[in-house]
């Protein structure tokens, strides 16, 4: 087993494997390198390109071409031997359209898909696969807010649709898709409450994930749609603290819904890494001592280790207990922002250090790919706690205050949200001022 040491110290990246060779007795998914002019688009308009040193020309598709006897795709990678054998749940970080593109990641082993508002902005803003829709909303009278969400609706709703077999196989484990409230409702209670309440009801599909940010605002909603028998993504979580405060909101939640059965009530925790190093990295080289600088991209995986165990030690006991005779599922831990900002870190430094049971590793094009490509499955996220316990506590004798961390990184969070989503109802009224439509 790889121990956390090896796993979490940064290290250049890794060569390209060669894990995925052609061959009649074992056929898999294939991993090919196209020019932008010769691949399926309806295949491949993900581009899940590798940064670092996988860089190749021309952008990196997965593709299902290789069949079995009976002629059907193949569907084997190594994100089935982390859901199978480990117990991790691999989703996607993204989604646009067509949502058909997902179906080759699906047949690769994903399981699920998150959304947010900085995606969307990207999605809607740089395709024009969404204008014939747009154009209708506009000319039938909608607002660009209110078509914004339709459009958003649309996505979420055929995504579902996707990973419904996922959710029906596994009574209702996975194949969840998630879309956020607006950003714009951060410090709003209530506002939060209903604004989940109204986009369950018109995604109305049983594999839907409400996200609400955990905000000390959000966190009283949090509880409260949850005691609705709404599912919830929780999101933005930055720090061991505000985690267990989420927690206990989910499970405050799940007590005062009043449920006899609470097995179609689910949530998961995000989690968010890389943003953690990137930000006490940049304290550590202002400390600038020896012991501060060989610190450097060890804390986002230490105290995501901690977490662990801290959802190990919520998840169990008495109260606990009494919620299981009803039904309940434990609120899996996911790790969001898995993307590497740090071209000097390996490109799976997010990923392959918190592998472990009863948790979901959400990953962009780039992480995706470089898992899927170069990745090891095996129990890593509580192989050596120790560890990460000292880094933690090493960290703290430096002067790095982890809540203020998580303070500053949930600011930040918030306003990146907030500004994807003025972003794009900005870009979508000067659409419709372009096709003389609408104005304000």
């Amino acid at each position: 087993m790889a121990t956390m040491s090896r796993l979490s110290t940064p290290s250049p990246t890794a060569h390209a494997s060669s894990t995925f060779k052609s061959g009649s007795s074992q056929p898999k998914i294939l991993i090919g390198f196209y020019s932008g002019n010769n691949f399926n688009a309806k295949v491949s308009s993900s581009k899940l390109a590798v940064r670092g040193n996988h860089a190749r020309s021309g952008p990196l598709v997965v593709r299902c071409s290789q069949v079995d006897g009976n002629g059907i795709p193949a569907k084997r990678t190594v994100l089935h031997d982390l859901y199978e054998k480990e117990g991790q749940s691999p989703w996607y970080d993204n989604l646009c359209r067509p949502v058909t593109d997902l179906l080759p990641l699906i047949a690769s082993g994903v399981r699920g898909v998150t959304s947010n508002p900085a995606i969307f902005q990207k999605a809607i803003s740089s395709s024009n696969a969404y204008n014939d829709q747009f154009r209708e909303l506009v000319q039938s009278g909608k607002g660009i807010e209110a078509a914004y969400w339709e459009l958003v609706v649309k996505d979420i709703q055929d995504a579902c649709k996707l990973f419904e077999p996922i959710y029906d196989q596994t009574d209702g484990g996975d194949g969840y898709v998630s879309v956020e409230v607006s950003p714009r409702l951060a410090d709003d209670t209530k506002g939060t409450v209903e604004a989940a309440k109204w986009l369950y009801k018109v995604v109305d599909r049983r594999n839907v994930y409400i996200k609400i940010p955990a905000t000390a605002a959000c966190v009283p909603s949090i509880k409260d749609v949850i005691s609705l028998g709404i599912s919830v993504n929780v999101t933005l979580i930055f720090s061991l603290s505000r985690y267990e405060a989420v927690i206990d909101a989910y499970l405050d939640g799940l007590e005062a819904s009043g449920l006899s059965d609470l097995s179609r009530v689910t949530s998961v925790a995000s989690f968010f890494v890389s943003r953690v190093d990137t930000l006490v990295d940049k304290k550590l080289e202002k400390i600038g001592s020896p012991v501060a600088l060989d610190l450097r991209g060890k804390a986002a995986v230490a105290q995501a280790a901690l977490a662990y165990k801290l959802y190990q030690k919520k998840f169990s006991g008495p109260r606990w207990e009494a919620l299981v005779k009803k039904g309940a599922k434990k609120q899996r831990l996911l790790w969001a922002s898995t993307s590497v900002k740090n071209p000097a870190y390996s490109d799976t430094l997010y990923v392959a250090p918190l592998i472990g049971p009863d948790t979901v590793s959400t990953m962009p094009d780039q992480a995706l790919q470089a898992f899927i490509d170069h990745g090891a499955v095996s129990r890593t996220i509580d192989s050596n706690v120790s560890e990460a316990e000292g880094i933690y506590t090493a960290l703290e004798k430096l002067g790095i205050d982890w809540n203020d961390v998580g303070s500053q990184l949930e600011l930040e969070g918030v306003d990146s949200f907030k500004k994807s989503f003025d972003s794009l109802l900005d870009t979508l009224q000067e659409k419709a001022n372009s096709l003389k439509l609408v104005s304000l």
